[in-house]
C-alpha cells in the first residue's frame, strides 16, 4: 500500500524537479536582469529570416538563409561596379560604344559603306571625348553652411565659393553639390586670374533627419554627352534637422523624489523631511534621539524622516513600426520626448531617454535590449532624436518598459511615448514593469483624437492630438 502510494509520488516528485531544473536552465537570468527565455523568445519576431523560414532551425532552413544573404552581397558588390563605370560613361556613350564596333563588322562584311562611315565616326567621337577627360581643373572651392542645426520648418541655406588661383583664366565649369537625396546643380562662368565666385543654394528641413551636403564636384564632359567626369573637392557635411520641440513649465509631473521637490511616502531613519516620533528600537541610531521627548515619556523616543531622493525620469519612445497607426503620429511622438528630455535636462534632473532595439534582419531569436540616447546636453539628445526611425522588428513598449526598468536604477517618474495604435492593456502592462511607487504617465500621439486625461489605476494616460497639448495636459496632470 505505502509502495504503491509511494510510487506515484515519488514519480510526482521526480516531475516537478525535472520542470524546476528546466525551469531553471530556461529561465537564467540574462545580462541586465532580463529572463534570458524571455530575451531570446520568436514571439513577436519579424525580420527577414523569420520572413524566409519561419521560427524553423536547422541546416535546411539555414542553407535557405545563407543563399539569400550571398546572393544579397553579390547584387551590392555587381551594382557598385556597375555604378562607377556609368559614372564616367552615359547612356549615349554606351550607345556609340556598342555602334562603333557593329558598324565596322557590318560594313566590312555585307559591304556597306555607310556602316562603315557610322562605326568609323563613332570611333572618332569615342577618341575626342576621351581628351575631355584627360588633365585637372586648377580650382579652390569650399562649401559652407551657416548652421550645422535647425529645427523642422527653418530655413537653411549653403553656399559654394569657387576661385581660381592660377594665372591664366579658367573655363567655366558646372557644379554639382548633392542636398540629401536632391541634387543643386550651379553653372559658373569662366575666372580670370585671382577672381573668385559664390553662389548659394537652399537646404530642405520638411522632415526631421540628418541631411548629407557635399560633396561638392565638378562635373566636365564631351560637347555631344557621351562621357562624363567628376572630380570631388570638398568632404560631406551634416546638418542635423532637429524635430521641433515646445517650453513645458518646469514643474513636476506626479511623484518627483528630490530633495527640492516633494517628498516621498517611504520612511526613513535618516532624512530631512521631519516625519514623527517613534519608540526606539535596537540598531536606531543615538544621535536622532529626541532628548525632551525622552524626558517627557521617560522611553527613548527617536525622529523619523520621510525619504527624500534624487528624481531620475525615464521617457521611453516606442519605435515599433505595430504601436503608431502612421508617420504623423512617429512625428509627433519624437517630438513629445525631445520637448520632455529638454524640460527636464534644463532643469538639471537626471533624465534617461531609451528606444527599443531592432533586431538584425536575419537573427534567429529576438533581442530584448534598449538603447540610451544621449542626455549630457540638449544637441546631443536632438542629434540622436533626428535620426530615430520606426522598424518592424523594434521591440514594443512593454518590453522597452522591462529593459528600462531593470537597467536603470531609482526610477521617479517614467513617460511611455507611443501611437494610438497602442491598446489600453499593453499601456498598463508597460507600466507594471517598474517598480512600486513609480509615477506611470503613458502620453499616447493622435493627432486626429482630442486632447484628454484618463487615470486607470496607478497609470495616467495622457492623448495629445498636437504638441500644443503637451504642456496643457502635464499641467493638468500635475494639478490632480
Amino acid at each position: 500500500m505505502n509502495e504503491d502510494a509511494a510510487g506515484p509520488v515519488g514519480a510526482s516528485r521526480g516531475s516537478v524537479a525535472a520542470r524546476e531544473r528546466s525551469r531553471t536552465r530556461g529561465g537564467q537570468v540574462a545580462r541586465g536582469g532580463v529572463d534570458a527565455s524571455f530575451a531570446t523568445g520568436t514571439r513577436g519576431l519579424t525580420n527577414a529570416r523569420t520572413r524566409l523560414v519561419g521560427d524553423r532551425t536547422g541546416p535546411v532552413a539555414d542553407g535557405l538563409v545563407l543563399v539569400v544573404r550571398v546572393a544579397g552581397g553579390v547584387r551590392r558588390v555587381t551594382s557598385r561596379g556597375v555604378t562607377v563605370v556609368s559614372g564616367v560613361v552615359t547612356p549615349v556613350g554606351w550607345a556609340m560604344l556598342v555602334a562603333a564596333p557593329v558598324g565596322l563588322a557590318a560594313g566590312l562584311v555585307l559591304g556597306w559603306q555607310e556602316l562603315l562611315v557610322i562605326g568609323w565616326a563613332a570611333v572618332v567621337m569615342l577618341l575626342v571625348a576621351a581628351v575631355y577627360l584627360i588633365g585637372r581643373n586648377a580650382f579652390t572651392v569650399e562649401l559652407h553652411l551657416p548652421h550645422e542645426r535647425v529645427a523642422v520648418g527653418d530655413d537653411a541655406s549653403g553656399s559654394v565659393t569657387v576661385q581660381n588661383p592660377t594665372r591664366r583664366r579658367l573655363l567655366g565649369v558646372s557644379v554639382e553639390v548633392p542636398v540629401g537625396v536632391g541634387l543643386a546643380e550651379l553653372g559658373l562662368p569662366g575666372l580670370r586670374a585671382g577672381e573668385s565666385l559664390t553662389e548659394t543654394f537652399s537646404v530642405p528641413t520638411t522632415r526631421r533627419g540628418v541631411v548629407r551636403v557635399g560633396p561638392v564636384r565638378t562635373v566636365r564632359g564631351d560637347a555631344v554627352g557621351l562621357v562624363r567626369r567628376e572630380l570631388e573637392w570638398t568632404g560631406v557635411t551634416e546638418l542635423f534637422v532637429h524635430p521641433r520641440t515646445i517650453g513645458i513649465a518646469s514643474s513636476s509631473t506626479g511623484l518627483i523624489r528630490d530633495l527640492e521637490g516633494n517628498p516621498t511616502r517611504d520612511l526613513s531613519p535618516s532624512d530631512i523631511s521631519f516625519h514623527a516620533l517613534r519608540e526606539y528600537q535596537p540598531g536606531d541610531e543615538r544621535r536622532n534621539i529626541h532628548w525632551r521627548s525622552t524626558a517627557k515619556t521617560g522611553t527613548y523616543m527617536v525622529r523619523q524622516f520621510e525619504e527624500s531622493r534624487r528624481s531620475h525620469v525615464v521617457i521611453a519612445l516606442s519605435v515599433a513600426r505595430d504601436d503608431f497607426a502612421g508617420d504623423d503620429e512617429f512625428e509627433l511622438a519624437v517630438s513629445v520626448t525631445g520637448s520632455l528630455g529638454v524640460r527636464a535636462i534644463r532643469d538639471a534632473r537626471e533624465v534617461s531617454v531609451v528606444v527599443g532595439e531592432r533586431t538584425p534582419e536575419f537573427a534567429k531569436r529576438k533581442v530584448l535590449a534598449v538603447r540610451e540616447l544621449s542626455t549630457l546636453t540638449r544637441n546631443r539628445l536632438l542629434d540622436d532624436l533626428a535620426v530615430v526611425e520606426r522598424d518592424e522588428s523594434a521591440l514594443r513598449i512593454d518590453d522597452v518598459a522591462r529593459v528600462s526598468s531593470t537597467q536603470v536604477p531609482g526610477v521617479s517618474v517614467a513617460f511611455l511615448v507611443v501611437g494610438s495604435s497602442t491598446t489600453l492593456t499593453a499601456m498598463r502592462a508597460a507600466a507594471l514593469q517598474f517598480p512600486l511607487g513609480v509615477e506611470a504617465v503613458a502620453v499616447v500621439c493622435d493627432p486626429e483624437s482630442v486632447p484628454g486625461m484618463v487615470r486607470v489605476a496607478d497609470l495616467t494616460v495622457l492623448t495629445v492630438g498636437y504638441l500644443d497639448d503637451l504642456a496643457l495636459s502635464l499641467a493638468r496632470a500635475a494639478a490632480t
